[in-house]
């Protein structure tokens, strides 16, 4: 049990402890949300809609799990619910302004060429079908074991091996062309 899972037991104010919650787990939520939608305001949106139902929920927390799995349990239900729902797919969303902040590398032709690297990537890693794109973003970016993934997206530890694997095949593919 985490520091954080032992406090749900111990905190009685919902409002601090969805705080709590909030500041040590938002921006990974957002950027698995993100992962799913490709779209910074409705990821957004959507990490509000998970925290509020989080809130909502916190009496059915009962501890069998580490607070992390059970928030992001909540997340990945709620982006394949919204990617399902008629509104993501009647209605056009499109973003005001650019979600990449630039880093500073120490030549304007280093940035461009790393920028396009990164841009590719993230292009191939996005049209990936759902199913591998969660496996490479759980794997990849937040860095979870197998075993990790299987219990959050609940499915078996083989099956994630076979997604990864075959998430690669169709990334180097797709970066080939």
């Amino acid at each position: 049990m985490d520091e954080l899972t032992a406090e749900v037991f111990e905190i009685e104010d919902k409002e601090e402890l969805i705080g709590e919650i909030m500041n040590k787990y938002g921006q990974e939520i957002l950027q698995l949300v993100y992962s799913y939608v490709n779209n910074k305001e409705v990821a957004e949106d959507l990490t509000q809609d998970i925290f509020v139902k989080c809130y909502k929920s916190l009496h059915t927390y009962k501890g069998k799990s580490k607070l992390r799995t059970w928030l992001w349990r909540i997340a990945i239900n709620h982006c394949k619910d919204y990617i399902k729902s008629w509104y993501n797919k009647k209605v056009i969303v499109t973003e005001n302004e650019s979600s990449y902040t630039g880093i500073q590398k120490e030549s304007v032709e280093q940035t461009v060429i790393q920028n396009d690297e990164d841009h590719r990537l993230a292009s191939a890693v996005m049209n990936l079908p759902i199913k591998y794109r969660e496996v490479i973003y759980l794997f990849y970016f937040e860095e979870l074991p197998i075993k990790d993934i299987a219990m959050v997206i609940e499915v078996k530890e083989n099956t994630i091996k076979t997604r990864l694997r075959r998430a690669k095949e169709l990334l180097k593919k797709g970066l080939e062309e």
